[in-house]
């Protein structure tokens, strides 16, 4: 890709675990920018990262008044990339669950699809440190999404994800409804409803280093409804922006 890649990490009280993540990334010696979307973490996860930005070209970050969700933190992000020269976007956890070593994999794989999903539940993909409940309760989610909307991917719920700058301007992503969780989803399906080549690569998933989850009931409700009313309705796109399939 002859444009820079941006990796978004939307963060929330992720001060125990923010910095090795960043560490890590750094590592691998990837061709990508880092834009941490905080909001307002009380634990001081926002100011961590302005610290270590001074001294880390090509660390960012985006400061939120307040807490508004994933969906909104990574609307925000994809605009901000969208506003500059980025040319492919990559969303990643801040709580060490997603390895940073399968980066290299979705940007490769961006190389030639217009969107690259981090599945846990195709063949190879895998799960670490979750009770047998909530693996259940994850797969059920899947299975729920993948049936009501006839989607063909393997993991519809899951955040390490990929996606060109072109797909993100052409399924309007600033017309999403969803929150929590159901973004994942809305944001695979509207990809799906625009014919966009899709490619899924098996991770490991790994239960969070430190910290607490943020799911809650509301947010699996919220899901729940928010699937089952796209099954009845079509997906927006821009329509300043026109798809032309590849072989």
């Amino acid at each position: 890709m002859n444009r820079p890649s941006l990796l978004i990490i939307p963060t929330y009280n992720e001060a125990a675990n923010i910095q090795t993540l960043i560490g890590r990334i750094r590592s691998l010696s990837l061709p990508l920018e880092i834009l941490v979307v905080d909001d307002n973490s009380p634990d001081g996860t926002g100011v961590l990262v302005r610290d270590l930005a001074k001294n880390n070209l090509g660390l960012h970050l985006l400061s939120r008044q307040n807490k508004d969700g994933l969906a909104s933190a990574y609307i925000a992000g994809f605009d901000w990339g969208l506003r500059r020269s980025f040319g492919a976007f990559v969303e990643m956890d801040a709580d060490l669950s997603h390895d940073p070593r399968d980066l290299g994999r979705i940007l490769g794989e961006l190389e030639l699809y217009d969107v690259v999903v981090g599945s846990r539940y195709m063949t190879g993909g895998s799960i670490e440190g979750w009770s047998y409940l909530r693996r259940g309760i994850s797969r059920a989610g899947n299975v729920y999404s993948k049936l009501v909307l006839s989607l063909p991917f393997s993991d519809l719920t899951g955040g390490f994800n990929g996606w060109n700058r072109r797909t993100l301007e052409q399924i309007d992503i600033y017309s999403i409804r969803s929150r929590g969780y159901a973004f994942q989803v809305e944001l695979k399906w509207r990809a799906f409803q625009a014919g966009l080549k899709v490619q899924e690569i098996p991770i490991c998933f790994r239960e969070r280093h430190e910290g607490r989850s943020k799911m809650s009931s509301d947010i699996f409700w919220e899901a729940a409804l928010r699937v089952l009313e796209m099954r009845f309705v079509k997906a927006p796109f821009s329509p300043t922006f026109r798809h032309e399939s590849r072989a």
